[in-house]
């Protein structure tokens, strides 16, 4: 998730990002899109927001190394570990995000707590993506719908590319069909005033192409196994911040 903050960052005008990381190998990845890299953690003090984008064992261990000062902004991005057990651990104001990989291409969708977000945070989330502002108790069910939704939305893009190639369609010409197909839906209904059921609905017309795949769409279980992944998701990252609650 670092990458992919400081590859949308990069996109962007106004931010000076500094990557810092003890893995040179990481910090070559992001080199072309960061204004410096380092592999000293002390530079996160001169910065005046800080992102921790580590796995969530390895919070504790980086909030030990991070000396940061108050009047700081400390944004956490892993998943389960709760605000209250990052803010005990510094003197910077905590904000705690669940975003996902579409922030490298500015195409992100957030969950931002509300306590202690603050409009600077706001800025970077907006230059990344959309993103809305949830209480701390429903983190876990965002981490499930955007943190792992883009492995799910996959997952049925990649079903959808596989008919078409069933059907004759080159392997290419069915991906960009099917990935840009999704792409225009999800546009189609963040842009649009209609629900998505009346969205379905002014897709299919009468005895046309479309009512007949949704058919075998509503007698299915598709709904319900998309429910259970997403249910799956959240019992782990619930079980996740067990170990870090404050």
């Amino acid at each position: 998730m670092g990458g992919a903050f400081v590859r949308g960052l990069a996109r962007t005008d106004g931010y000076h990002v500094t990557a810092i990381d003890l893995d040179e190998d990481a910090l070559a990845d992001v080199e072309p899109f960061a204004a410096e890299t380092t592999t000293d953690i002390a530079a996160a003090r001169d910065a005046d927001a800080v992102v921790i984008a580590v796995k969530p064992d390895a919070v504790p261990h980086v909030l030990d190394d991070l000396d940061l000062r108050a009047g700081q902004t400390l944004v956490t991005l892993a998943a389960g570990v709760s605000r209250g057990f990052v803010d005990a651990r510094t003197d910077a104001d905590v904000v705690r995000v669940m975003p996902n990989l579409a922030a490298a291409s500015r195409d992100m969708a957030a969950a931002v707590t509300e306590e202690g977000v603050t409009d600077d945070v706001r800025d970077i989330l907006d230059a990344l993506g959309e993103y809305v502002e949830v209480s701390e108790d429903l983190m876990d069910t965002a981490t499930a719908v955007n943190g792992s939704g883009p492995a799910f939305a996959f997952y049925l893009i990649e079903a959808v590319k596989d008919a078409g190639v069933d059907g004759g369609l080159d392997p290419e010409q069915a991906e960009v069909l099917a990935a840009q197909t999704f792409k225009g839906a999800a546009e189609t209904v963040l842009r649009d005033d209609r629900s998505v059921d009346e969205l379905i609905d002014a897709v299919c017309s009468p005895n046309g192409t479309t009512i007949e795949g949704m058919e075998v769409l509503w007698d299915s279980d598709a709904d319900a196994a998309v429910r259970a992944a997403v249910d799956a998701a959240e019992k782990r990252s619930r079980e996740l911040a067990g170990d870090y609650d404050e």
